[in-house]
Parts: structure tokens; C-alpha cells; sequence
């Protein structure tokens, strides 16, 4: 069993509220400018699925804003699915469901249904090439036709680093585990294409981290 990862948000997770509800740093910076991005993008009504949920902040906080969708939340962790679910509980949002337990790299064919929206924060890098390609391929088959993938976090440029701190912490992630580290966005939105996805496109968002996006034809 592999140790987990050391992350800057590592030393802050933990339950401050004594409810069970898990917060990260990062994710309470990124929410709003998820958001705003979210909110031109979005479809109007539909069933939104969140891959790797983590404490739970982001998808009740885009629950709660976005009411006429339905917001499926998912991790394959224990920990995690337990804070994803008091976060639920302390929401009460009737478009909010309950967790479920989701392998993004292999678990694909357990989902049961497919998706209008899929979107994933911060996971890429934490995985290594090969489990990037089977999120990427598992996104792009479980999306309904007309659907969207959106897919959050730092990645490389044809192999060069934004900062001097992504390369430091891409670095450090290669130290814990040589298999994984930062993606080219350019090697992502070609595996989403080679997936059948069009309309491929790249926002910069703050802290040098990205946004990568794609549309699932309407005839497929």
C-alpha cells in the first residue's frame, strides 16, 4: 500500500468543526474562479457528476448555486466519501446526492448512467500517464451526447513549467512517486479528442493552474 501523498494542503486537512466535514485551503481559494467559469458553461438543467470529491466543499457549494442541476458527488476514498457526506448533510440540498463510491481509473463500467457535465479538480498530477488516460477515456464514455468535461489543475507546456513553483512542486510530487507529476495540457486535450470530444479549448486561471474543456457531439 502505497503512502499517501504529502500536499501543500496536507498539514490543514482536518475536521474543524467537529462534524465530520474536512477542509482544504486550496479548494476554498479555487471555488470562485471554478465558478465563474462554471457559470458560462453549465448546461441549464441535467445531471453533473464531480470525479474525485475530495472534502466535499466544491460540489455543495455548486449545488447550492446552481439549484436546476442535479450534482453527483464521487471518491474512492473512505475518508473522503465521509466528508463529502457531512458537508451534504450540514447543506440539506434536495439536488445534492449522496456520494458514491467511484475508481476514476478503472471503476467506469460500475457507473450505471451517463452524464451532462463531468468536471474533475486537481487529480491529474496526483496519478500517473496511464491512470490520466483512463480518467480522461472514462470521462469522455460516460458522457451523454452534447456533453461537457471540464477538468481543473496545474499542468505543464510541451514539457516546460509555468513557475519556478510548479516546477518545485511537480519535483516534489516525483520524489514521493517517479509515475506521477504534471501533465502537458496538450497531451490531455489530445486524449479527450482521440476520445471523440471536440470543441477542445484552455482557460488560464489564477495561479498559473488551468482549465481544459470539451463537448461530446450532440449526435453521438
Amino acid at each position: 500500500m502505497k503512502k499517501p501523498l504529502i500536499l501543500p494542503d496536507s498539514p490543514h486537512l482536518k475536521d474543524q468543526t467537529g462534524d465530520g466535514r474536512l477542509h482544504a485551503p486550496s479548494a476554498a481559494r479555487n471555488q470562485e474562479p471554478i465558478a465563474e467559469v462554471l457559470a458560462q458553461i453549465l448546461p441549464e438543467r441535467g445531471d453533473v457528476l464531480e470525479l474525485a470529491s475530495g472534502t466535499g466543499q466544491h460540489i455543495c457549494a455548486f449545488a447550492a448555486r446552481w439549484p436546476d442541476l442535479t450534482w453527483q458527488p464521487s471518491d474512492v476514498e473512505d475518508d473522503r466519501l465521509d466528508s463529502v457526506g457531512a458537508w451534504g448533510r450540514e447543506a440539506k440540498l434536495a439536488n445534492l446526492r449522496e456520494a458514491i463510491r467511484l475508481d476514476a481509473v478503472g471503476g467506469w463500467d460500475a457507473l450505471g448512467k451517463t452524464y451532462d457535465f463531468i468536471y474533475v479538480v486537481n487529480l491529474l498530477h496526483l496519478i500517473s500517464d496511464d491512470q490520466a488516460a483512463a480518467v480522461l477515456s472514462g470521462m469522455a464514455g460516460a458522457l451523454s451526447p452534447g456533453g461537457q468535461v471540464m477538468i481543473y489543475g496545474p499542468f505543464s507546456d510541451n514539457s516546460a513549467f509555468r513557475s519556478e513553483g510548479d516546477a518545485s512542486f511537480h519535483s516534489s510530487l516525483q520524489s514521493q512517486d517517479p509515475e506521477i507529476g504534471y501533465k502537458d495540457s496538450q497531451w490531455v486535450l489530445s486524449r479527450l479528442e482521440a476520445a471523440g470530444l471536440k470543441d477542445l479549448s484552455e482557460r488560464q486561471m489564477p495561479a498559473n493552474n488551468l482549465i481544459l474543456y470539451a463537448v461530446k457531439s450532440s449526435c453521438s
